[in-house]
């Protein structure tokens, strides 16, 4: 398989990239038997897939019964202006209304009850509200709303943590948005807008948890109270330059921000009302941009698309634990995926590589005298064995 630029999920028993207009689903059950590991391509986007999204499947007009109540829903958006529904393999339903290229999703579901709805944003610099139980193949009565006042593309989605009907969306131009979507109904769009706010710096990335939405854009990560639309706090990274990827563990008040050859973990607790505080440590040996970043209460996972290996450290203290080639050759890391103690990257040449360090048993430190590349696979913190690592190349 080509792997120059893409995207991956990775859930239950399948691993989902995008690449260009096409989406291939693996089987990890027919991956680990040695069999061919694609079961599905879907092909029927028009141009260059922008987002890709996981949706249960009961909140759409194809469940039927409580046999299906764990299974999802791949919802994809392209720069062909259309958003697609796929489920076992196959297309069900197009979602159409932007005026161009749709450039997000929303990472959750919207409202409650039967009324669930989903986000997209678009290079039109509208917000649209879509239903995923409506019938018709091309989405018609799909679209519930479209929320104007952004006036640049719109670059993230989040939903917020506190209320299960407010949207958060950001545009190129720093510009953040508060939206609720149990007033969208309303003729007048721009009521539905709650909040609005800027930063300064090309947007990075934004997480919402309770009542706060954090931002990362330029060098900056700001932390504002969605109640009041005030900041509850800002850290400059200036002197450790601008910042490429994102991410956050609330439970344990910690922020990550990949950086160019390190990425920067802080206790947002320690930050002073000034702004001022280093980071508690500094993640440092990547090449280039640290352009992917994963973070659980237990790990950190960062890699960049110069750096041929992606790098395993602990959440609590930015301890290195361990490093995983993702790549063949010197190319870089296209994307990753990680999902507990599993991880699927792609490289930029041919290389997709699945490892699994579910059944191991203890853990130990990067730094320990007992490190050595054949030891056998322990948890996430250290190497896996030849029989948890497969290749996913065709």
């Amino acid at each position: 398989m080509e792997a120059k630029s893409c995207d991956l999920l990775l859930s239950k028993n399948y691993i989902y990239v995008s690449q260009g207009p096409r989406v291939q689903i693996m089987s990890i059950d027919k991956l680990l038997e040695g069999t061919t590991s694609i079961v599905s391509s879907l092909n029927d986007h028009r141009a260059r897939i922008t987002s890709m999204r996981l949706f249960p499947l009961k909140e759409t007009s194809l469940f039927r019964n409580a046999a299906q109540i764990n299974e999802n829903v791949l919802v994809t958006s392209s720069c062909d202006h259309s958003i697609r529904l796929w489920w076992k393999g196959s297309f069900h339903r197009s979602f159409r209304g932007h005026n161009g290229p749709v450039t997000v999703l929303s990472d959750k579901l919207l409202g409650d009850g039967n009324g669930k709805v989903f986000a997209s944003g678009g290079e039109d610099s509208t917000v649209r509200l879509w239903s995923l139980s409506s019938s018709g193949k091309n989405g018609q009565r799909a679209l519930k709303a479209t929320l104007y006042g952004h006036e640049k593309p719109i670059v993230l989605l989040s939903v917020t943590g506190h209320k299960e009907s407010f949207l958060v969306s950001m545009s190129k131009d720093s510009k953040v948005r508060v939206w609720d979507v149990s007033v969208s109904s309303s003729s007048d769009r721009k009521s539905s807008c709650v909040g609005t706010t800027s930063v300064v710096g090309v947007p990075v990335g934004i997480k919402c948890h309770n009542s706060l939405i954090y931002i990362a854009a330029g060098s900056t990560i700001e932390a504002v109270d969605l109640r009041t639309m005030k900041t509850s706090f800002r850290t400059s990274t200036k002197n450790q330059g601008k910042l490429y990827s994102f991410d956050i563990n609330p439970s344990k008040f910690l922020a990550c921000a990949g950086g160019h050859g390190r990425a920067m973990l802080w206790d947002i607790r320690k930050i002073t009302d000034t702004g001022e505080g280093d980071p508690m440590a500094e993640l440092d040996g990547h090449i280039g941009p640290v352009t992917h970043l994963h973070m659980d209460p237990y790990k950190i996972v960062t890699g960049g698309r110069e750096d041929p290996q992606v790098n395993i450290w602990e959440a609590d203290n930015g301890n290195q634990t361990n490093v995983l080639s993702c790549t063949k050759d010197e190319s870089g890391c296209s994307a990753m995926a990680v999902d507990g103690f599993r991880i699927v990257t792609a490289g930029y040449n041919q290389d997709l590589r699945f490892r699994d360090f579910s059944n191991a048993v203890s853990s130990v430190s990067f730094d320990d005298e007992s490190f050595d590349d054949e030891v056998t696979g322990l948890k996430f913190w250290c190497p896996s064995n030849s029989g948890d690592d497969a290749n996913l190349s065709d």
